[in-house]
């Protein structure tokens, strides 16, 4: 290739990939519905896209170090300490289960269906044990399962990763030491050791580094991001130097490692290597489809469809069934994890990896795991997303559509508030430090949420799951401030705080950014004031012309979100809404 079409495909690529996922995003789509029929048809439509051309018989070792940091990054997500007690079991059997099912059921199904020897069958059996939550997640935001369900399946998505991408490496390395798959004489079990080794002891150094990196040197957010990129990147290159293959092993290690290690105390969000991860996994999408021909294609479609049919029908269904019995589930949560287990970008990286591996030693029918894993990748991603809403609103695992807001506080205008909420039709938490206020607002029967919530919210490293917003109240302005900054990262909707007295001197409050409730005319102690003198807060649909002297706090939609009045905008009422209003109380002076 001339440097005039290397520069168009490396710009096509990236065009492409980044392209693709914002357009999943306006969709609300899986970003995999998008990427791989587009990189498909512009592998099909020109040369400019193919990795090998534009990087030569050394693409593979590029895809490698490439999903070694996607591994990493899925590694960093996995703390079994944060796996909720009532679900790890349902989790660990889904694993196990799923793992041995597929497995086994691929392997023994896809020699006779697609015409490969059993090892080629037991490599593409391995692959297809993973899901992830790069594909599940996406499907679970649109559809709103219950926070039951959500746990178990992103829970299962997240450890298939590491866990299947560790399996295939062994699976690949036993291959390729004993060209078949049994493994059991003596000199080919120490191959196979000699790489699971290779692998341990790369991520033992890798940790080693990234504790000297991000504890001894106390890196920022900027270099330790670049600290974690440069060791993982080069350990697992040294891995692979030194014994093929095993730098995805040393990778999953190191992200294991530096996520269960507390010192690490790793933030929950990593913006720049949230980014770059997922700018590599829409380069990888289109790389990889663009590999996979027309030509690849049809000799394994109509098998590939079978297998995908067996798969969702038959294994899946059986793994669940057997994860979930003699569990509270309800019999719909039990059906609906039957009915969800798309594959995703690990299987199309490590079926890029190893295909390419076992096509290099001449292994027969190795060709044939790309194209059966994309058409395989298609099947369950567009199955899964265009049924899960239909199939989930059926069996009755829809949340309840609504805002789940927790108000940090515990004066009395702030429980009024949290009934008042309430009253509008929205699900209420509350987090108070005192005794006494945690006592008044149990016998207000609001709910009252854990003492560690709070902490946990403002850990780094922690994250808040069904929160959907959060208001901080208290009487420390300085401490609303502080909690509103550091809490933006770790709930799933917007963090409020109630303004300072406007001649504040604060260390904080009066200089923070960030979104102030009710606007300057009502910061925290005019609040306090108004409601010790008698005010109090009136919900009333939005037609209802308000009284005299009310202001109007919130805006509760139709589909029960919550539009507040700050002091960048104001929440316009509409047909059907409720609002949310605070004023004197009847017989009382407005002013």
């Amino acid at each position: 290739m001339t440097d005039d079409e290397i520069l168009l495909g490396l710009a096509l690529t990236v065009v492409l990939a980044v392209g693709s996922q914002i357009l999943a995003n306006k969709l609300r789509v899986p970003s995999l519905i998008v990427l791989l029929p587009v990189g498909f048809a512009a592998g099909a439509m020109t040369d400019v896209v193919h990795p090998k051309e534009l990087f030569g018989p050394d693409a593979s070792a590029l895809v490698s170090l490439f999903v070694a940091v996607i591994l990493y990054d899925a590694g960093l997500g996995l703390d079994l300490r944060k796996l909720a007690r009532h679900t790890r079991g349902t989790v660990g059997r889904l694993l196990v289960y799923g793992v041995l099912l597929t497995f086994l059921v691929v392997g023994a199904v896809a020699a006779p269906m697609f015409d490969v020897p059993l090892r080629v069958s037991a490599m593409l059996g391995m692959i297809l044990v993973v899901s992830g939550p790069t594909v599940v997640g996406p499907i679970l935001d649109f559809v709103r399962p219950s926070d039951r369900v959500r746990h178990i399946l992103i829970w299962e998505g997240t450890l298939t990763d590491p866990i299947g991408a560790i399996l295939g490496a062994l699976t690949f390395h036993a291959i390729v030491s004993t060209q078949q798959v049994d493994i059991g004489r003596g000199h080919q079990l120490g191959q196979f050791a000699l790489s699971l080794a290779v692998g341990l002891a790369g991520g033992a150094v890798g940790t080693a580094l990234l504790w000297f990196a991000l504890r001894t040197l106390r890196l920022g957010e900027t270099l330790g991001t670049l600290a974690q990129l440069a060791v993982v990147v080069g350990v697992s290159a040294g891995c692979d130097i030194a014994r093929d293959d095993t730098g995805l092993i040393a990778a999953i290690v190191t992200g294991l490692a530096v996520a269960a290690i507390r010192g690490f105390d790793m933030p929950v969000r990593r913006p720049f290597l949230e980014t770059l991860v997922q700018l590599i996994l829409g380069l990888l999408f289109i790389s990889i489809s663009a590999t996979v021909t027309p030509a690849s294609l049809v000799p394994v479609l109509l098998p590939a469809l079978g297998l995908v049919a067996i798969l969702v029908l038959v294994v899946r269904p059986i793994v669940a069934f057997g994860a979930a019995a003699r569990t509270d589930l309800t019999r719909g949560e039990r059906a609906f994890v039957g009915w969800m287990d798309p594959r995703g970008i690990v299987a199309a990286a490590t079926a890029a990896t190893f295909s390419t591996g076992l096509v290099d030693r001449g292994v027969r029918g190795a060709a044939k795991i790309l194209p059966v894993t994309f058409l395989v990748i298609v099947g369950t991603v567009v199955l899964y997303a265009l049924t899960a809403a239909p199939v989930a609103r059926r069996l009755g695992v829809v949340k309840t559509t609504g805002m789940r807001v927790l108000l940090v506080g515990g004066e009395p205008w702030v429980v009024d508030l949290a009934r008042a909420l309430r009253s509008a039709g929205l699900d209420v938490l509350m987090w108070a430090g005192l005794d006494e206020q945690r006592e008044e607002i149990r016998r207000a029967g609001l709910v009252l949420t854990t003492g560690d919530l709070l902490a946990t919210a403002i850990n780094p490293g922690a994250r808040l799951e069904g929160i959907t917003a959060v208001v901080m109240a208290t009487d420390d302005d300085d401490f609303n401030a502080l909690a509103s900054v550091v809490m933006q990262d770790n709930v799933e909707g917007p963090v409020y705080r109630v303004g300072p007295p406007h001649d504040s001197h604060g260390v904080m409050a009066p200089y923070t950014g960030g979104d102030v409730l009710f606007g300057r005319a009502l910061a925290r102690p005019a609040l306090a004031e108004r409601h010790g003198r008698g005010a109090r807060f009136l919900v009333q649909p939005a037609t209802a012309p308000p009284p005299p002297g009310y202001d109007t706090l919130f805006v509760v939609r139709v589909d029960h979100r919550l539009d507040p009045v700050t002091d960048r905008q104001e929440a316009v009422a509409r047909d059907g809404d409720t609002v949310v209003l605070f004023g004197p109380a009847p017989g009382t002076d407005p002013r």
